[in-house]
């Protein structure tokens, strides 16, 4: 079952806005809706929620989202009733699973913008796309995570085998193998990507294995560490509150860059579809490391992450992307 939200911040009075098409300059603040096939407690989804919410408080926008929507042919009829009653200036959400839908009403709404996470490419005049492009610190974190194994084995517990998870945990894969070339990486996906029942109880499988570190790619895993005393890796966001004698960094990536670009453009008249890839990239400040926790990491090996971080930002270390499914990954779930 889907939620509606609405959150009004900044303005004290709604101000008329114009219709968000290029060359027509609209006022502040615009109307953003946002549309999401998982619930904001979902990491991927949170991240771009919480940047929206930012925007949102800084008086910009105003903000109505539905989460939770699925894959059953929901988010069409989600799009159009926004599209139709809502007027909004803009659409954000997410998109993979519901790609198809998402394209088709984009299409019929050529005035509105929409901006959605796909694999794919942009679609003129109105369909923008974004990912998360955190490989990188992806990479730093999985050298984090090969200098502090013990028994050189290490879980990884991910969504689905589709090229934006693959590519994460293959510079992961490559980060900690960098550190630690007897290091073994065991990969569980768990067919969701919201399921921390099934994470977990693929974590405590790895756990059972020999892994002593883990990946928490997907809700669920952090749990599984705490219970066990394990050190962990977080994802998406800074995750050490959930575990904070266990979390030792998160891999994070930040949204706002991508959506204060786009609320710009929106704002100045200028709005074109692109891919809005570069704006989550280090570079950018839309991926990072998120600070490693001296209590459980040694300072010499978060001296030497944060080395090979200043030589990703400068251009001397290049982080590979890797789309393939990690070789033997396990399948779990539904």
């Amino acid at each position: 079952m889907s939620s509606r939200h609405l959150l009004v911040a900044g303005a004290t009075a709604l101000t008329l806005v114009a219709a968000a098409v290029p060359g027509v300059v609209a006022q502040e603040p615009l109307k953003v809706n946002a549309a999401y096939s998982s619930v904001i407690e979902e990491p991927w989804d949170g991240v771009i929620h919480t940047a929206l919410e930012a925007e949102a408080a800084a008086g910009r926008m105003v903000h109505t989202w539905q989460d939770g929507i699925g894959y059953d042919g929901g988010m069409e009829l989600a799009l159009r009733e926004i599209a139709e009653s809502e007027s909004p200036d803009i659409i954000f959400g997410d998109s993979f699973g519901n790609e198809e839908a998402v394209r088709r009403v984009a299409a019929d709404y050529p005035e509105i913008p929409f901006i959605f996470g796909s694999g794919g490419g942009p679609a003129e005049p109105n369909f923008s796309v974004f990912d998360n492009w955190i490989h990188e610190p992806a990479f730093l974190a999985g050298w984090v995570a090969g200098a502090m194994t013990e028994s050189n084995i290490i879980g990884v517990v991910a969504g689905y085998p589709v090229p934006e998870v693959n590519r994460i945990t293959n510079a992961f894969i490559a980060g900690a193998q960098a550190k630690n070339p007897d290091v073994e990486v065991k990969v569980t996906f768990i067919n969701s990507w919201f399921d921390p029942t099934t994470a977990k109880e693929a974590a405590l499988a790895q756990i059972g294995a020999g892994a002593d570190v883990l990946y928490a790619e997907r809700a669920g895993v952090i749990e599984a560490a705490v219970e066990n005393g394990l050190l962990v890796v977080g994802n998406m966001s800074d995750q050490s509150s959930l575990g904070p004698d266990n979390v030792m960094t998160s891999v994070t990536w930040n949204m706002t860059p991508t959506v204060e670009y786009v609320i710009d453009q929106v704002l100045a008249g200028s709005y074109t579809s692109q891919d809005l890839k570069d704006f989550s990239m280090m570079a950018k400040g839309g991926a990072a490391l998120a600070p490693i926790n001296p209590a459980l990491v040694p300072q010499e090996i978060i001296d030497e992450a944060l080395a090979a971080e200043a030589q990703i930002r400068s251009g001397i270390l290049r982080v590979s992307i890797n789309e393939a499914t990690p070789s033997g990954s396990e399948m779990v779930g539904q």
